[in-house]
């Protein structure tokens, strides 16, 4: 599993560097993206993982693959990008990261990869 702690200075520098989307809600702070892949073990299987992204961390989640097997009570997972300022997807990433995730860097297609 990855911390995302260890990893937020890097993050945080990679996403104030980044060519930014169109500006947010407010049209204050610069819009940015991420695509990472969240591991979610059996015991949380039942919980809103990605309404909570959107509700209380007001980010912009697309899934872009997912399988899920709740009867099993197995892992399941999720392929996400993760639209909105930084500071949303930060606090997004440390509210996955509480859960005890395992959480991993995807490339995004147009080129402006990020990892960790």
């Amino acid at each position: 599993m990855t911390s995302i702690r260890s990893a937020l200075p890097t993050l945080q520098t990679s996403l104030n560097h980044r060519t930014a989307l169109p500006t947010g809600p407010t049209g204050h702070c610069p819009m940015t993206q991420i695509r990472l892949q969240i591991v979610i073990p059996g015991q949380h299987l039942q919980e809103p993982i990605i309404s909570c992204l959107i509700a209380h961390h007001g980010l912009v989640v697309n899934i872009l693959a997912a399988q899920l097997q709740p009867q099993d009570n197995e892992k399941g997972w999720f392929d996400l990008q993760l639209r909105g300022t930084v500071s949303q997807i930060l606090k997004g990433l440390a509210f996955l990261e509480a859960l005890n995730l395992s959480i991993q860097g995807k490339p995004n297609p147009d080129g402006d990869s990020w990892h960790y």
